[in-house]
């Protein structure tokens, strides 16, 4: 049987870590939404249907807030 010095479960170093600047945090954001971007672009050339089902979904939901 293994024993675990972490109760909590999560890796003990990451706690070690130093804290994250500013930067690092942006650029790892910047870097997340550009892959987001492009596995929705994909999905779009993958599952054209399913894509323009959304779009209209969406056009009606907008639709439905304009007065």
């Amino acid at each position: 049987m293994k024993s675990n010095p972490d109760p909590g479960g999560g890796s003990s170093e990451e706690s070690e870590a130093p804290p994250e600047t500013e930067a690092q945090r942006r650029r790892r954001r910047a870097v997340f939404l550009r892959e987001l971007a492009e596995a929705r672009e994909l999905r779009a050339r993958v599952q054209p249907r399913r894509t323009k089902e959304r779009r209209m979904r969406e056009a009606l939901r907008m639709r439905t807030f304009r007065i």
